[in-house]
C-alpha cells in the first residue's frame, strides 16, 4: 500500500477528459518502492487520484498470448519495426475484461484496439477474437494463419494507482505488488519494487523530475517481454538486459523453478485454467527457503 491520503480524489471520467488531451510522451521507471513517499511527498498539493467507491488501488490482471515460438517476444526483443503485443487486460476488482490488440507497423505507426470482452474466457481466445487477431496481424505482414498458433503465455498481475497533475498538464500510474506467472504455474514477484509511467506533454512532468532528482531514469521495461526474460535466461534479452542484471536480478535465481508455497487458483481467478495450482510465492524470501529445501 503507498500512501495516497493526502491528495483529493479525481474520478475516472475527469482523468479520461483531461489527460486525452495531451500529446502524450510516455516513460517508464523501475523505482523500490521505499523511494516512493518522497516522491508522492515532493507533488504539487494540487494532485489529485484517481478514486472509486473509496478505493484508490485497483487490482489488474493481463493475460498474453504468443505462438509456440514466441513470435510477439522475439518481435520485441530484436526491435523489429513490425510488432504486435496481445492480451486480455482485467479490472478485478469490477469484474471487467477487454482484449487488446496493439500493432506496430512498418512506418512506426502504432495501432491499439480494445474491445469487451468475456471475463470468464479471458484466459483463451475466443473463435471471433482469433478472427479479428488475425486481421491485425495481416495488417503488418504476418500470416493471418499464425492466430491459430496463439496461446496463453504468461499472466501479469499488479495494483495500480493514477495520479493527476494540476490542470490536467500530465498523469502517472504506480504499480505495486507485481507478480508473472507462466502457463505451467512458474513465476516470480517483485514485492519491493514498483513500475511508475508517467504521461506528460512536450515538458517533462513533476513525477519525471522527482524522479530524475531522485537519482532514476526511464527504463526499457515491457511487463511482458522483461518478466518472461526474467523467466528464461535462454532467451534474447540485450533489450533489457539492464534491468535483469538490476532490480530484477535478486529474484531470477531465487524463482528458476519456483518450489515455493502452493496455493490452490480455481476459476475465476487463474484464467489459464479451469483449476491449477499456482506456485507462486507471495515473497521472495519464502522461494529462497522453498529452494534451499
Amino acid at each position: 500500500m503507498i500512501a495516497l491520503d493526502r491528495f483529493d480524489a479525481v474520478s475516472l471520467e475527469e482523468i479520461v477528459a483531461e489527460a486525452s488531451l495531451l500529446t502524450r510522451v510516455d516513460r517508464k521507471y523501475v523505482v523500490p518502492r521505499a523511494d516512493l513517499a518522497a516522491v508522492l511527498a515532493g507533488l504539487d498539493e494540487g494532485t489529485r487520484v484517481l478514486e472509486i467507491d473509496g478505493a484508490r488501488d485497483f487490482a489488474y490482471e493481463s493475460v498474453y498470448f504468443d505462438t509456440p515460438d514466441l513470435l510477439s517476444f522475439r518481435m520485441a526483443a530484436q526491435q523489429r519495426r513490425r510488432r504486435f503485443k496481445l492480451r486480455t487486460r482485467s479490472y478485478l476488482d469490477t469484474g471487467s475484461s477487454y482484449l487488446e490488440i496493439k500493432t506496430r507497423g512498418a512506418r512506426g505507426t502504432t495501432v491499439k484496439e480494445r474491445d469487451e470482452y468475456d471475463p470468464r474466457r479471458r484466459g483463451e481466445l475466443t473463435p471471433d477474437a482469433r478472427d479479428d487477431v488475425a486481421d491485425a496481424l495481416a495488417t503488418i505482414g504476418v500470416a493471418s494463419e499464425r492466430a491459430d498458433e496463439l496461446d496463453a503465455t504468461l499472466m501479469t498481475r499488479y495494483r495500480r494507482a493514477t495520479l493527476l497533475a494540476p490542470d490536467g498538464a500530465g498523469r502517472a500510474t504506480i504499480d505495486t505488488e507485481l507478480e508473472w506467472i507462466e502457463a505451467d504455474g512458474h513465476g516470480f514477484t517483485l514485492p519491493r519494487l514498483a513500475i511508475v509511467e508517467t504521461k506528460s506533454g512536450s515538458s517533462a512532468s513533476a513525477v519525471d523530475r522527482l524522479l530524475w532528482r531522485s537519482g532514476h531514469r526511464p527504463a526499457t521495461v515491457s511487463k511482458y517481454a522483461t518478466g518472461l526474460a526474467a523467466l528464461h535466461p535462454e532467451l534474447p534479452r540485450n533489450r533489457w538486459a539492464r534491468l535483469l542484471r538490476g532490480p530484477f536480478s535478486d529474484f531470477q535465481d531465487a524463482h528458476r523453478p519456483v518450489h515455493a508455497r502452493r496455493t490452490t487458483v480455481t476459476a475465476p481467478t487463474s484464467p489459464m485454467a479451469a483449476a491449477r495450482t499456482l506456485p507462486i510465492p507471495t515473497r521472495i524470501e519464502d522461494a529462497a527457503c522453498s529452494d534451499a529445501a
